[in-house]
C-alpha cells in the first residue's frame, strides 16, 4: 500500500518572473524537508532543478522541473517552473499538473511581465493562489508599496499574511500570522494583519460574516477551516514573505502550505467528453483510471519520457491505458516520480501523484489517458502562440530527413515551438516565443540530435490582386517547318472581394475558340497566378474571364492555348493596376505604464495603427493592427526597448494593400534576387 493518501498530497507550482527567486525557495524547501543534504545554487550550477546544460550556462530555468518531499505525513509535488516570457510553455505546463501556484514576486522589483501572466493563467485554470514574495533580505525595500501594488495589480483577494522583524541585511524572521506563532515583538503588527485577514476571509460565509458583525468570537479552528476553502476557490490570496538564501520564513512557508493549502480531493473535479456528454472526473481511486499528459521530453538515455497527472483511479499490476487522441491501447512496463533528472520507480499510483512514464511514442502534451472501460477525454491545454518565426535549413545537404525528424521531436516536447513548411514560400519555418527561444531549441537539437542548421529571416507571404477591370490579349503563333503553333485569346480581369479567391470565366459564344481548349485556357491562367506576375508572389481575388479568341485547323493545340491564354492574362493584369498585398497581424502589447508613450509611438512608426489600450494594475495593454513585415524580429526590439519588462502575441488578421513606395523597393528587390540567381 502507499505510504500515503491522496488527502495527504500538495501538488504546487512554483511560477513568476524571471529572476526572482523561485528555483532558489524550491532549493531552501528541499533542504528544509531533510530531501537533500545541500542546498543547490542556480549560480554555482548546482541546482537540483537547472540540470540541463543549457540552463546551467545561461544560470536561468528554461525548463519546469519536480521533486517530491514529506513533510510531517503530507506529501509534496514541488514544479519549478521557468520565468521568463520566452518560455512560458513551461509555466502552463507546471500549472496544468498542479492545485496550487506559488506566484513569487520579488521584494525589490515588484510584479513583473510575467506574473501578471501567471496569475491570469492560474486564476483561467482554477487554481488555488498563494503570492510569495521573496529577497526580503535584500535592501531598498518598501513592503508597504508593494502590498499596495499587489492589490491594484490583483484585487483584493491579495491579502498580506505575514509579519517580519526588518527587511535588507537586518532580517532574521518572517512568519505567516494564521497557522503559526508568531514572536512576541512581532505581536501587535500580526494581530493588525489578522483582524484584516479575518474580515477578508468571513466575508465568504454570510453567516459567519452575521455573527462577526454582531460581535460573536469565531474560534480558531472556524476560521483556519473558513481559510482552507477560501484559498481553494481562490476568494483569498495570501501573502507571505521569505528569503530563501537565508533560509528565513522557509520553515513556516512550508507549514502554512501543508495546512492551508488543497489537496487534489479538495478541488473542483476536473471535466471532461464521455461520447456527448460532460461528466465530472472525481479522484476516486477506485474510480476508472484517468490522467493528463501534461510534458513530455526526450531523454538521451532512456528515450521519450511522458510526464502525467493522475486525475482519477489508480495504476498497479495493471499499468495499461487508452490514449484517447491516438485511440491506441499503451502499456508501460515502469513508473516513476521525477527527483530532478534522477529517476525514482514507484510500483502503484493514487489520484493526485504526477509520475513519468518511458518510451510512450504515440503520446502526445495534453493527451488524455483513461481505461478502456471508460473512455473520457479532458479539455485540450490551452499554450501561447509562438511569434518569433525563422527560416532553417540543414548544413549538410543530405541531413534534410534527420533535420525533420529532429524538428518534429523538438516540437513534440513544445507545444510553443511550430514547425511548417511554408506553400506559398517553399520554406521550412520554426516559429518560437522569441529569438532566445529558438536559440535555445537549435542549440539543443545539434546536441541531442547531432544535425546543425542555418537559419535566415523567412520571406514575407506577400501576394498580388489588380483594383481596375481591363481587357488583354495575345496571339500566339509560331511556324517551324512543320506543324506550326497557333491560338489567339481575348480575356478580361477584374477584381473580387477580398478573400473571394479566384474565379474563371468561359464566355465564347460562336465556338471562335473551340470547347477542347478551354480547360487548356484555364490551366494556363492558373499557373501563371501561382508563379506572380509583377514580382512573383501569387495572384489572389481576381476573376478572369476568356470571351474572345481565334484559332486554326491544323496549328492550334492545347499547349498553344495555355501559351496564349498566361500572356493575355499577363498584360491584362498589368493595365488593371497591380497591387502587392501584404499580411496584417493584431499585436497585443503589455507593458510597464512608463512605456506607453515609446511603444505606441513605435508601432505608429512601422505603420501600425492602434486600435485599442487597456490598463492592468501598473501595467498597460496596447492593441494594433501592423504589417507583418514589421514585426518579423519584434521579439529582440520590445526586449531592448523594456528591457526584458515586455511581452506581446500576435494574431494573423487580413492581408491590405502595400503603400506604393513599398511596394516598389519589394519589386526591384525581387527583381535583383531574381537576376542574382540567374
Amino acid at each position: 500500500m502507499a505510504k500515503y493518501q491522496t488527502s495527504d498530497i500538495r501538488n504546487v507550482a512554483l511560477v513568476g518572473h524571471g529572476s526572482v527567486g523561485k528555483t532558489t525557495l524550491g532549493e531552501a524547501m528541499l533542504f528544509k524537508s531533510g530531501a537533500v543534504k545541500r542546498m543547490g545554487s542556480v549560480d554555482d550550477g548546482t541546482s537540483l532543478f537547472d540540470f540541463e546544460s543549457e540552463e546551467r550556462e545561461r544560470k536561468f530555468s528554461i525548463d519546469p522541473a519536480m521533486v517530491f518531499f514529506n513533510l510531517d505525513g503530507v506529501e509534496f509535488n514541488l514544479i519549478d517552473s521557468p520565468g521568463y516570457p520566452d518560455f512560458l510553455n513551461g509555466a502552463v505546463s507546471a500549472l496544468a499538473a498542479a492545485d496550487t501556484a506559488i506566484i513569487c514576486v520579488s521584494a525589490l522589483d515588484g510584479i513583473q511581465v510575467n506574473t501578471l501572466k501567471v496569475w491570469q493563467m492560474a486564476g483561467e485554470m482554477g487554481k488555488a493562489r498563494i503570492i510569495v514574495v521573496t529577497k526580503l533580505d535584500n535592501e531598498n525595500i518598501d513592503l508597504p508599496a508593494l502590498f499596495e501594488s499587489i492589490k491594484e495589480t490583483f484585487g483584493g483577494q491579495a491579502a498580506p499574511a505575514f509579519v517580519c522583524d526588518a527587511t535588507g541585511a537586518g532580517i532574521t524572521k518572517s512568519v505567516p500570522v494564521f497557522g503559526v506563532e508568531v514572536p512576541p515583538e512581532l505581536a501587535d503588527a500580526a494581530a493588525e494583519l489578522r483582524t484584516a485577514l479575518t474580515e477578508s476571509i468571513v466575508e465568504q460565509d454570510d453567516d459567519m460574516m452575521n455573527r462577526y458583525l454582531e460581535g460573536e468570537e469565531i474560534s480558531a479552528e472556524e476560521l483556519t477551516g473558513a481559510l482552507k476553502k477560501a484559498i481553494a476557490s481562490g476568494a483569498v490570496v495570501p501573502i507571505l514573505g521569505v528569503a530563501s538564501r537565508k533560509m528565513i520564513g522557509v520553515d513556516s512557508l512550508m507549514k502554512f502550505l501543508a495546512d492551508m493549502t488543497p489537496s487534489p480531493d479538495r478541488m473542483p473535479p476536473a471535466k471532461a467528453k464521455k461520447g456527448d456528454a460532460e461528466i465530472e472526473i472525481l479522484p476516486d481511486p477506485n474510480g476508472a483510471f484517468c490522467a493528463r499528459v501534461f510534458r513530455c521530453v526526450t531523454d538521451p538515455f532512456v528515450g521519450k519520457l511522458s510526464y502525467f497527472r493522475v486525475l482519477r483511479g489508480s495504476l498497479g499490476g495493471d499499468m495499461s491505458f487508452h490514449n484517447t487522441r491516438a485511440r491506441e491501447t499503451e502499456r508501460c512496463g515502469h513508473i516513476y516520480r521525477m527527483f530532478g533528472k534522477e529517476q525514482r520507480e514507484v510500483h502503484e499510483a493514487l489520484p493526485g501523484d504526477i509520475l513519468t512514464a518511458p518510451k510512450l511514442e504515440t503520446i502526445k502534451v495534453g493527451d488524455t489517458l483513461c481505461s478502456v472501460k471508460e473512455i473520457v477525454e479532458l479539455p485540450p491545454m490551452r499554450f501561447p502562440k509562438p511569434m518569433m518565426p525563422l527560416a532553417a535549413q540543414p548544413v549538410s545537404k543530405g541531413d534534410e530527413q534527420r533535420l525533420s525528424n529532429a524538428l518534429q521531436r523538438l516540437s513534440d516536447e513544445d507545444p510553443t515551438f511550430d514547425v511548417r513548411r511554408d506553400r506559398q514560400t517553399g520554406e521550412l519555418i520554426v516559429t518560437g516565443m522569441s529569438t532566445l527561444h529558438l536559440e535555445v531549441m537549435i542549440a539543443r537539437m545539434k546536441k541531442r540530435f547531432e544535425v546543425s542548421v542555418v537559419t535566415s529571416q523567412p520571406e514575407v507571404p506577400y501576394q498580388e490582386t489588380c483594383t481596375l477591370k481591363a481587357e488583354g490579349k495575345h496571339r500566339h503563333k509560331k511556324q517551324t517547318g512543320g506543324r506550326g503553333q497557333y491560338a489567339e485569346v481575348f480575356l478580361r480581369v477584374e477584381p473580387r472581394e477580398r478573400g473571394a479567391g479566384f474565379e474563371f470565366l468561359d464566355e465564347i459564344v460562336g465556338g471562335v475558340i473551340p470547347r477542347q481548349y478551354i480547360p487548356a485556357c484555364e490551366k494556363g491562367i492558373r499557373e501563371c497566378l501561382e508563379k506572380g506576375i509583377i514580382a512573383g508572389f501569387p495572384v489572389v481575388d481576381i476573376a478572369a474571364a476568356v470571351h474572345y479568341g481565334s484559332y486554326h485547323d491544323v496549328d492550334s493545340s492545347e499547349a498553344a492555348f495555355k501559351l496564349a491564354a498566361s500572356r493575355a492574362l499577363q498584360n491584362a493584369f498589368t493595365e488593371a493596376k497591380p497591387v502587392l498585398l501584404e499580411p496584417i497581424v493584431r499585436i497585443e502589447v503589455t507593458i510597464p505604464s512608463q512605456y506607453l508613450g515609446d511603444i505606441a509611438g513605435h508601432l505608429t512608426s512601422r505603420r501600425g495603427r492602434i486600435i485599442g489600450m487597456d490598463a492592468s494594475g501598473s501595467y498597460q495593454v496596447v492593441q494594433a493592427h501592423i504589417p507583418m513585415a514589421e514585426v518579423m524580429q519584434y521579439s529582440t526590439e520590445l526586449k531592448s526597448m523594456t528591457g526584458g519588462q515586455g511581452s506581446f502575441t500576435l494574431d494573423f488578421s487580413h492581408y491590405d494593400p502595400v503603400p506604393s513606395h513599398v511596394q516598389q523597393q519589394i519589386i526591384e528587390k525581387r527583381k535583383k534576387a531574381k537576376e542574382e540567381d540567374e
